[in-house]
């Protein structure tokens, strides 16, 4: 099972996860969104498994910063679009290739999946 780490390298919550799983002995490969973008067909494949809602992220400086329109009449469409555009908006960090998608680090939930 290969485990991929979605983020930004100087993430505080990026680094927690990463640091997590070094001190575990789990390898995972780190794809920075800034560096390397994200694809349409993986953003896809994440909101078919946990919904756009889950992964873009409304809190942050760079969602705020958006003009009021488009912050309305989001869809999965609009939400691909704008995360495409703007990697900072995904939720992070995501790790894939454990038995379920993770969106955020907690713990207790990295336990559980038994990365």
């Amino acid at each position: 099972m290969t485990i991929t780490l979605y983020g930004i390298p100087n993430c505080d919550t990026v680094k927690k996860a990463r640091q997590y799983l070094g001190d575990r002995g789990i390898a995972f490969h780190f794809h920075d969104y800034k560096k390397d973008g994200i694809a349409i067909e993986t953003l896809e494949r994440w909101i078919e498994q946990v919904g756009w809602e889950k992964l873009l992220n409304k809190a942050g400086t760079t969602f705020k910063k958006l003009a009021d329109a488009d912050k309305i009449g989001i869809d999965t469409d609009k939400a691909i679009a704008l995360m495409q555009a703007n990697p900072s908006m995904i939720k992070r960090p995501v790790v894939e290739g454990g038995p379920n998608l993770l969106v955020g680090f907690n713990p207790e939930i990295y336990d559980r999946e038994e990365l």
